[in-house]
């Protein structure tokens, strides 16, 4: 049973949040009293956030189901320095324009987690541009530069792994973790917000942002950080042969986020359906201690939850009939995926161009290892002509991915 008094901190410690907080105690004893808003920052590198961003996500959504305010932040502004962590090289820069159309993008999905509007529990979106682009660069040395030590940035990990690497950390970069403290100061005073979350790698940044809001306000404010979610293989949450699992509906279709969730290891099982689903932790205990093959049962069950909050109820039990019919009976589900022939390409090519395989020489290996079927036939030719005719093609790699090829 958890120590914690407040049901924020429960919430999260029964469901595995946990990773470390900087004062359990002050912060449980704040939760009780009072609606602490609480904020996690998303960079808008990209037109969709992807699955790697979903325990950050989930992290909003069980402060709000606990009682208290979430804040999304978009790094409309470090969006334009780049975060070092967990980086080799500095991050491709992108327009103004590019960064806002991700920003817009993005909120789609937060929509679908989050409950936005004007009441003290709802969530708020803020773009850290609205004051980051507004800084001159003396006062802010001058005021928020002169609290951090070159010393002490040369100590966190974002920066010695590229020092230790030999590669370059320009000096852009070196200021990132100074502007993501700012942050945490500039929403204190813009809304109250005393908490910042985020993964593990973040730690060194929270902390930075409590102690320079203590130094220049004299603010108390609290951080919790989640551990590093991986499979049960040790690889990183959402890492796939396939790239990136995304989040909006138009860079993965909801049948293959169904799947990627249908194909977790059984290990993985309990872990994310405490983190990923809202289903009751009585439920997940039956669900995990099903003998056998019923374990699959239950993978159903987190691929259908998990869907339905991201793409809801209607596209996951689409997603879980379109598998029932294509794996139970050997037929083509309507919601598969599609991919247009054109004129016709090589197997190998359509393979890649379905999001299959990574690229055609890997397109090329599947063909020789037997694991490519073509309407329930393997194929053996990767360069097999493909031409559009008037019914579809099934095509398969393994037993778990399907797709139709259709003119």
């Amino acid at each position: 049973m958890s120590s914690y008094k407040s049901s924020l901190l429960k919430l999260l410690d029964e469901r595995g949040y946990i990773h470390q907080v900087t004062d359990a105690a002050a912060l449980d004893a704040l939760a009780v009293k009072k609606v602490i808003p609480g904020y996690i920052g998303f960079d808008a590198t990209a037109p969709s956030l992807h699955v790697g961003n979903l325990v950050s996500i989930m992290l909003l959504r069980r402060l709000q189901q606990s009682g208290h305010k979430p804040i999304v932040l978009m790094g409309g502004g470090t969006t334009k320095v780049g975060d070092p962590s967990g980086k080799d090289e500095a991050r491709k820069l992108l327009t103004h324009e590019t960064i806002e159309a991700n920003i817009a993008s993005i909120r789609r999905c937060f929509e679908r987690f989050l409950t936005f509007g004007d009441g003290p529990t709802d969530a708020i979106l803020v773009n850290n541009d609205e004051w980051l682009s507004k800084l001159e660069y003396i006062p802010f040395l001058r005021d928020v530069g002169r609290h951090f030590t070159i010393n002490r940035m040369l100590t966190f990990d974002s920066v010695k792994l590229r020092l230790d690497r030999e590669h370059p950390l320009t000096f852009l970069e070196f200021n990132y973790m100074i502007l993501q403290a700012y942050d945490f100061l500039e929403l204190s005073r813009r809304s109250g917000c005393r908490l910042q979350m985020g993964g593990s790698d973040q730690w060194g940044n929270i902390v930075n942002g409590i102690e320079l809001a203590r130094r220049i306000d004299g603010t108390e404010m609290y951080g919790v950080t989640t551990p590093l979610i991986t499979n049960a293989d040790g690889a990183k949450m959402g890492k796939t042969a396939q790239g990136a699992v995304w989040l909006n509906a138009d860079q993965l279709s909801p049948y293959d986020y169904w799947q990627f969730w249908r194909n977790a290891a059984d290990a993985d099982l309990g872990k994310f359906l405490r983190l990923f689903t809202d289903l009751a932790l009585d439920e997940i205990a039956r669900l995990e201690a099903l003998p056998g093959a019923e374990i699959n049962q239950a993978k159903i069950v987190l691929a259908t939850e998990a869907t339905g909050l991201l793409h809801g109820r209607e596209a996951a039990n689409a997603a879980a009939a379109t598998a029932l019919e294509t794996f139970r009976d050997g037929g083509a589900g309507e919601n598969l995926p599609t991919l247009s022939l054109g004129q016709g390409m090589s197997i190998a090519h359509a393979l890649t161009a379905i999001g299959f395989t990574g690229s055609n020489g890997e397109a090329k290996r599947k063909i020789a290892e037997g694991a490519v079927r073509l309407d329930d036939v393997t194929v053996s030719d990767p360069g097999l002509l493909l031409t559009p005719g008037n019914d579809p093609l099934k095509l398969s790699l393994g037993k778990k991915r399907h797709g139709l090829l259709v003119r």
